[in-house]
């Protein structure tokens, strides 16, 4: 460890004061959040189909989170992080933000980057946004990023980076620098866009001032429903060995990102900036591995997938790395929530007056970080949703369901892979020991193998498990012994049940309504160059459509036609 994180380490054991942040030697803070990466689709959890060496690396040399929590949809967990509450608390529980509908998370809602642009942090955006963009004032850079290049919705086509909604709108392209739309990156894959923008930014940063970089991949989500999944073909070729087409693709997808991730570390190092760096990895929610936006993503053996009350939607692979952390390599079963970064981020920052709310909202775990055996958080709720009518909530280790959502379609354990097309485990620990970031970090691979046998989740079913139907009654599991949900022990602690249930009741009532709103035909890309823009902005400027020409030109020659064929019925002319 270097003298500056040694220092900085002391300073985390013995007592941080503000006045001790006001110089450079404030860490770099790096986020990086992939999209629908599902529990199963990463090495370091065990599985060998799909190789992740890159993160693996981190995850080793760094804490591996096993119980990280986030809300089961994109917008609700971006909205966890960047405000460090709950989403029932601000109205972000339900759905995500369609990129036809007016609504965004709150501009009461100070966010992330403002506390750290405040202290002195440069901060800036890559990739995803999806909090909104219908007025200007719900976008990135008017709310604490300094820059953002990316797309404001909810996800693009990788290659030419365009958004066709499910509905009649216009096929439009949302991909921006900024402010202005970015048409010279068309053709470019977008993960490639990302990472190397990120590279970009870590390289021209000036290193007087902390840096606070959020990136958040598209990947491994899919793209627009005629081309879902895509990468490059010489990447899919390199997985040929998986024979599902779709997971060979998906993981051609996530390998992209991985790869980029490494250019990050090695640019770090290069700049003489990692040692004093703080990077947190987790995926927004679980992977879909069936239905609407299905990318053939694995939550296996957790139960359930994406926009479920499952551990399959809820617990996403994770872990935070720094050398600020002191002894490397482990894993934490400490409870943590999508909620808590911000303020454990700002306490290493010594950012101070970050307002803290109910026990389900953000808790600061720094010291939990560097202390294994302490415990900050024992309440989780996964999520109420008064529109779907269910709700998910752990305690004390037992996880309460009543209700799910889509009438039970995700409520199975979906995602299983097999084990005839993987690689071997010879191949798997060579292409850890030569990935980029176990070159930087002259990672010795050879006694990781337990830490990964320990970061992996096995739970077979039993005969004697009860299984549970939370639409005609809920209920619980002990998800300390039963992570797969596959015991339903209601009938065992009818107490618990009820304990739980009125517990829930109590958030129910205090929670705000849902934020969203209906789709506005306004929105429709065709009116605004054929772009996705902030249209009310847009709207309320010219009072009216900015209806493009073609439409004005028609309109007039069917009014034309329309005259004189009038005009020929009304004053026929007398034939001579």
């Amino acid at each position: 460890m270097t003298t500056v994180g040694l220092k900085l380490l002391i300073l985390f054991v013995f007592g941080i004061s503000k006045a001790d942040f006001k110089s450079s030697s404030r860490p770099n803070i790096i986020i990086i959040i992939a999209d629908d990466l599902g529990w199963n689709d990463v090495s370091f959890h065990g599985s060998l189909q799909i190789p992740t060496p890159n993160l693996d690396a981190l995850a080793y040399s760094g804490i591996i989170l096993n119980r990280h929590y986030t809300p089961p949809l994109c917008t609700p967990s971006r909205a966890s992080l960047m405000t460090g509450k709950h989403p029932i608390n601000i109205g972000m529980q339900h759905h995500v933000i369609e990129s036809d509908q007016p609504w965004g998370l709150g501009l009461d809602q100070k966010l992330m980057p403002q506390y750290f642009r405040e202290a002195g942090y440069r901060t800036r955006l890559v990739g995803k946004w999806h909090l909104g963009f219908f007025q200007k004032a719900y976008t990135p850079t008017q709310r604490g990023f300094e820059s953002h290049f990316g797309y404001v919705g909810p996800y693009i086509d990788y290659w030419d980076h365009s958004l066709q909604m499910s509905n009649s709108s216009t096929r439009g392209i949302d991909i921006r620098r900024d402010l202005e739309v970015d048409y010279t990156v068309n053709g470019t894959y977008a993960t490639d866009l990302f990472n190397s923008e990120a590279v970009r930014i870590v390289r021209d940063h000036n290193r007087t001032d902390p840096l606070f970089l959020v990136l958040t991949h598209l990947a491994p989500h899919t793209g627009n429903e005629d081309n879902p999944l895509q990468a490059p073909d010489e990447e899919i070729q390199r997985f040929s060995y998986i024979k599902n087409e779709n997971r060979r693709v998906l993981a051609a997808m996530i390998s992209k990102m991985d790869e980029g991730i490494g250019e990050i570390v090695r640019t770090l190092k290069q700049r003489n900036m990692l040692e004093n760096t703080i990077i947190l990895f987790f995926s927004d929610n679980g992977a879909p591995s069936v239905g609407t936006h299905a990318n053939s993503g694995s939550n296996y053996p957790l139960r359930g997938q994406k926009y479920s009350p499952w551990e399959g939607a809820v617990r996403t692979p994770a872990f935070i790395w720094s050398p600020l952390l002191g002894r490397e390599g482990r894993i934490s079963d400490q409870w943590f929530h999508t909620s808590d970064w911000l303020p454990t981020l700002a306490r290493v920052a010594g950012i101070e007056n970050i307002p803290s709310g109910s026990v389900i909202d953000g808790q600061e775990q720094w010291q939990a970080l560097l202390n294994p055996n302490q415990h900050v958080r024992n309440v989780i709720l996964n999520n109420i949703d008064r529109i779907h009518h269910y709700s998910s909530y752990i305690k004390d280790g037992w996880k309460y369901i009543n209700g799910t959502s889509w009438d039970g379609k995700y409520d199975h354990w979906l995602g299983i892979v097999g084990t005839d097309d993987s690689v071997s485990e010879e191949e798997y620990w060579t292409r850890l020991q030569n990935s980029t970031v176990a070159q930087v970090l002259s990672l010795d691979v050879e006694p990781l193998k337990e830490l990964r046998d320990n970061a992996t989740v096995n739970c077979e079913a039993r005969p004697s498990d009860v299984a549970c139907d939370p639409l005609k009654s809920p209920c619980i599991f002990n998800l300390i012994e039963d992570p797969c949900e596959r015991n339903n022990t209601a009938a065992d602690h009818p107490h618990i049940v009820q304990k739980l249930g009125q517990e829930v009741q109590q958030y129910f009532e205090t929670a705000m309504e849902p934020r969203n709103k209906p789709s506005d035909p306004r929105s429709d890309p065709l009116y605004y160059n054929v772009t996705w823009t902030w249209w009310q902005d847009e709207h309320d400027q010219s009072s009216g459509y900015a209806v493009p020409v073609t439409i004005v030109a028609i309109c007039i020659a069917a009014g034309i036609i329309l005259v004189v064929y009038t005009k020929r019925k009304l004053c026929p002319v007398k034939e001579s």
